[in-house]
């Protein structure tokens, strides 16, 4: 097929604009990672850019050598990996009874489900109970509240809705019950929704840290990665932060500082790629309902 002139100006602008669009999110990646990788010295005088200066590798060997950054690291993949596995089970299982249209009360608990989409009680009063319920300075505080969405729990009822009723029926008639065809029809079918899913869900977790600063005050052994970076930022300009925070230093240079942006970055990049393929298929197809 021939394009016309139009049709290749055209793609050339959308090449132009996805490439400023790539270098307009690189940049800010790149810039941490030159000033990471450089001597203190050009730091001061403000000459990285894009390109480290004065090679240095001391941020990343302490880094590596605090035990309470390595244990924040392990201990927020772990509990990454954990809270993305209960949430595709809780979205998966709050989803599928929905697409049942005999389901006594399903339109109720629907616009139930939708209710709390878009109202909540407030901060205070769940501080509240999450209080009274005994979760605060504990690890499931980090847990339980997020684990289910209910934008994801749509995407994968609308998911499940595309999958033909035909496919359902001879299930049944072979005498499967709805456990067997879940599994055995409808999770294999919706591979590309349930990794967008597990993406959604990861980074989410991986990049929280607003639930750890307001419900985790002293047991610092529950910090997420992010938390344990922002107080690392927030504190750097004292002199306390480095025996605070665990570092044998006298005061946190701007070179450690972006050592521990890149570390607490690099793991969620090395997912998406993995994902990468689903992502698109998955939200298109659950976004339209069959």
């Amino acid at each position: 097929m021939i394009k016309s002139k139009q049709t290749k100006a055209g793609d050339i602008i959308i090449v132009i604009i996805c490439l400023v669009l790539i270098f307009i999110c690189l940049v800010p990646m790149l810039n941490v990672l030159a000033r990471s990788l450089s001597s203190t010295t050009y730091l001061i005088r403000n000459e990285v850019l894009l390109w480290p200066k004065g090679w240095n590798l001391e941020a990343y060997k302490t880094v590596l050598g605090n035990e309470r950054y390595v244990h924040s690291l392990w201990y927020t993949a772990l509990l990454t990996v954990g809270c993305t596995i209960l949430s595709l089970f809780m979205t998966v299982i709050c989803a599928y009874p929905l697409t049942y249209d005999q389901l006594k009360g399903g339109k109720v608990i629907n616009g139930l489900i939708l209710f709390t989409m878009y109202f909540s009680a407030g901060m205070i009063p769940h501080y509240v109970m999450l209080n009274n319920l005994g979760m605060l300075e504990t690890v499931w505080v980090l847990i339980i509240p997020s684990c289910l969405s209910v934008y994801n729990m749509i995407i994968m009822r609308s998911s499940f809705y595309s999958v033909p009723e035909s496919l359902r029926e001879a299930a049944e008639i072979d005498g499967a019950g709805p456990i067997r065809t879940l599994v055995q029809i409808y999770l294999p079918l919706s591979k590309p929704v349930l990794a967008t899913l597990a993406l959604f869900y990861a980074v989410g977790r991986w990049n929280g840290f607003s639930d750890a600063l307001l419900y985790i005050k002293t047991n610092r052994d529950l910090y997420p990665i992010q938390l344990y970076l922002y107080n690392i930022l927030q504190n750097a300009s004292s002199g306390e932060a480095a025996a605070q925070e665990g570092f044998a230093m006298p005061g946190l240079s701007e070179t450690l500082k972006m050592a521990s942006v890149m570390f607490a970055t690099v793991p969620i990049l090395m997912v998406y790629p993995w994902l990468q393929r689903y992502f698109v298929a998955g939200v298109t197809i659950g976004a339209v309902k069959g």
